[in-house]
Parts: structure tokens; sequence; C-alpha cells
């Protein structure tokens, strides 16, 4: 990538903020860990006479029984080191929880992040639901990441105005999105709801939600190819429920290299953003810019976010510049 003479100003959060984050962000991660931990132990065991004889049952989350046989040495081990597991995740996960809260009040303190709080936590709702893996976060909001990653902000805040968050389905991974909606009994809908209950599905267009502050949550994916059912209902829920929308050229999207950051909110709450390499964002914007139909005040800002980009990665992340976008 070509150097670019510096012009943009940039806010530097400074030592005291930048090494809160770095600690903040150990006990985030650790936490996640611990969550998956916490999850891998879910629901219970218990013996259940039948019959005369005793049977070891896992009972899952919602209600299901499976017979994992009659009480012999190995079964009995497998209850033990289950209990033994379960007690010792839910112990380490509640200390980290505990450890967590801290770090945001310091987070909060030093000022160390300026997302929405909202972002954030629709952010949390999916990694909680396990649904992190098949939205990738697009757009503005991705700003967040890379100056997180860069441990600066970007001064040109008309950049960061927006409200509105982009995620794009990757609707490779659709059937499984949708069994596991299934299992859980949900829709997309009702887990934004879950964050703030004022989301409403848009009557005249479909793949966004909007809340009663005027905050949007848009739904899209690539466009339609080899099998791809279109038009696309994001669950099979009988409620109201999101269509995604088919977005040009968001394939290379999904197909450049991914990007993952701890992001901050002013209130010091934290979540991982998983959304697209600086590299693919600075592509797309500027093929965004030459588009004829886009509108010209979105097309100075698509230019003018690509700039503010391509300078973040020139200054404060050349090792992404090994990277093939």
């Amino acid at each position: 990538m070509k150097k670019m003479r510096k012009k943009y100003s940039w806010i530097d959060i400074g030592d005291d903020a930048r090494r809160q984050y770095i600690d903040a962000q150990s006990v985030f991660t650790a936490w996640e860990e611990a969550y998956k931990d916490m999850l891998s132990v879910r629901g219970s065991m218990r013996w259940k006479n039948q019959n005369g004889t005793d049977y070891l049952i896992r009972v899952s989350t919602v209600g299901n029984n499976k017979s994992l046989g009659p009480r012999s040495e190995e079964t009995e081990q497998i209850h033990d080191n289950f209990v033994a597991r379960k007690i010792a995740a839910q112990q380490r996960f509640s200390e980290l929880s505990e450890t967590l809260e801290r770090q945001q009040r310091m987070n909060r303190a030093l000022f160390v992040g300026r997302a929405p709080r909202i972002l954030v936590d629709i952010l949390n709702r999916l990694y909680k639901e396990g649904l992190s893996g098949f939205f990738t976060v697009i757009g503005t909001h991705a700003l967040y990441a890379y100056e997180a990653r860069a441990g600066v902000l970007f001064g040109e805040t008309e950049a960061m105005a927006t409200q509105d968050i982009d995620f794009l389905l990757d609707v490779r991974k659709r059937i499984s999105f949708v069994t596991k909606m299934r299992y859980a009994a949900t829709s997309m809908l009702k887990l934004i709801q879950k964050v703030d209950p004022s989301f409403r599905l848009r009557e005249d267009q479909k793949y966004t939600a909007v809340n009663s502050r005027g905050f949007e949550v848009d739904i899209i994916r690539r466009e339609p190819k080899n099998d791809d059912p279109h038009p696309m209902r994001l669950t099979d829920d009988e409620g109201d429920e999101f269509y995604v929308v088919p977005a040009r050229n968001a394939g290379i999207l999904l197909d450049g290299p991914p990007f993952s950051a701890i992001i901050v909110s002013a209130s010091g709450h934290m979540a991982r953003m998983n959304t697209i390499s600086p590299l693919t964002f600075i592509q797309f914007k500027r093929w965004m810019a030459e588009q004829a139909d886009r509108d010209t005040m979105k097309r100075s800002r698509d230019l003018l976010q690509a700039n503010l980009v391509e300078e973040l990665v020139n200054e404060y992340l050349p090792q992404l510049l090994t990277q093939k976008s």
C-alpha cells in the first residue's frame, strides 16, 4: 500500500488508558474462555433408578434426557468429573465476571473507549447466544475495532457518526444458523429485543429493525449465487423476523481476511467485534465511492473513511500490510 502524506488528526488515548485497555483486554479474553467452559457443562447429571438399576442421566438445559449407561466405576467417574468440572467452571466464571466489572469501571474512569453502548450490548448478546460466528460487522461501526487495535481515536468524528449497524450474514452457514435458532426456539428480532424491547421491524424494509431512539440494525447478505435461497427469511420463527437483503459486491467482504478486536463503550463495557480486515474495508469503500448511483454525500464519506483507515494502517498497524486483502 502506498504511503500517504499524513493529513488527518488522531486522538492519543494516553499511556494510562492504553495500559488499562491491555489489562482489560486480557481479563475479557479470559472471561470469554471461562464462559465457553461453563457452557460445556450446562445442564446436569443425575442417577435414575429403572427396574432396580441406577442409570446415569445427562439432562440438557431444555430438559432432554440422555442415558449414559448403568452405574459402574466408569459412569461414576463420568459423574464425579462432570460435577467437579461444573463447580470449577462456575467458580472461575463468577470470579472473572467480578474482575471484569472492576476493569469496566477502570475503563470508564480512564476514558478508554467511546463505542456506542447499544453496539456493545448487541455484540455481547450474539456472543452469549453462540451466534457471533455467523455475522460480520461491516460499515462505519468497524472503525471502532480498528481504532481499538491501534490505540488511538479517529479525530474526524464525522466519519464515525451513524445510527445503524450492518451485520453481514455468512449465508454459507445458514443451515447451521437456522438449526441453532430452531433449537433455541427464538428469532433474531427477539434476540435484539432482549437488548432493547423497543426494536421493531420497519414495514418498508424488513431487513431493518429500529428502536425508539432511531438506532437501526440491518441484516445483509452477499448477492444470491448457486443454491442460495432468495428471498431469504432469517429464521422460520412464526413471529416477525428479519429478511436478509442482498448487497452488491458483499462477497468480497466474506472472502477477505477476518479481523477481531475488543471494543470498549464510553461506559466501560466491552465486547468482541468480528469485522472485516481494514484492507478489505478500504477496498470496498473505494469501490462504493466509484458507483455512479451512490448518493454524493455518501460517496464523500466513503472516501473519507477509506483514507482514514488507510492512514491508520500505515501509521499504527503496518503489520497488516503483509495480509492479502
